[in-house]
């Protein structure tokens, strides 16, 4: 096999004229999204040309530290988006969103390379795109998670108050919403994995064959990845709510799942 072909410049550049299209289709369907299209398409860009300079460094220059770093790095943002997407949660949640994704993350990422690949979990090559994918599935599917746990609970929360003040005990009535988030947190997930091979080829099967590599050997680094993001996504949001729904009530069975703006 043939490996990747190296575009020039004025060859990237043509895929811009794509987005032309989609504003085109934006103008005519009355989407008044222009302003935000623009916008995503230069920070996309911004932030990946920045990522490659980086991730090439530190992959010529590589140093356990900078490994280390970039792991956090990419751990605290994800923290940080799930957080901002789902405002308001109280101190003890949001430790538990948090220690839940860097756990789980920490955890996949290291069986993954160590015990799967057999890679040092310090070496760049490996450790930063498999964490990369490891923790960006795992924020999506906390972030949905803890929405639709959130969503459902406001639903109720008039139900769920009389419940208590007759004597209900708080376990009882929240861990059915959680059990209900995690199974919608995980369900984009699983049927990705249904229609996989047939509807669509992965973005790492593809990178890899683009590259070079033998699909047969692809293949075993897809499957691999995708059990390894089932793992984290399931963790993660059950972690998260798990934990994170025993901080919202008080010994006197109140209610606390909004942080205290007073505090």
């Amino acid at each position: 096999m043939k490996g990747i072909v190296v575009m020039q410049i004025w060859q990237f550049a043509l895929i811009y004229l794509l987005l032309l299209v989609v504003l085109f289709v934006m103008k005519k369907s009355r989407i008044d999204q222009t302003r935000l299209l623009v916008i995503a398409s230069i920070r996309m860009t911004v932030q990946l040309i920045l990522a490659g300079l980086i991730l090439t460094y530190i992959i010529q220059n590589p140093h356990p530290l900078f490994t280390v770093a970039y792991f956090l790095l990419m751990t605290g943002f994800a923290i940080l988006r799930i957080l901002r997407k789902n405002k308001g949660l109280n101190r003890g949640f949001q430790i538990a969103i948090a220690g839940s994704l860097f756990f789980s993350g920490l955890f996949v990422v290291v069986f993954f390379i160590a015990l799967v690949v057999g890679e040092s979990v310090f070496n760049p090559q490996y450790m930063i795109p498999v964490s990369g994918m490891v923790v960006g599935n795992a924020m999506t599917g906390t972030t949905l998670g803890v929405k639709t746990f959130r969503e459902s609970f406001s639903g109720q929360r008039n139900r769920i108050e009389a419940l208590l003040n007759i004597g209900a005990r708080p376990d009882q009535i929240l861990l059915p919403f959680a059990n209900q988030a995690i199974e919608t947190a995980l369900l984009p997930t699983l049927n990705s994995m249904l229609g996989m091979g047939i509807i669509a080829l992965p973005g790492m099967m593809t990178g890899q064959i683009l590259s070079g590599t033998l699909p047969t050997t692809a293949i075993l680094y897809q499957i691999a990845i995708m059990i390894a993001i089932t793992t984290v996504v399931c963790l993660s949001v059950f972690g998260s709510l798990y934990f994170g729904y025993r901080s919202i009530y008080n010994d006197k069975n109140q209610i606390l799942l909004e942080s205290d703006p007073a505090a």
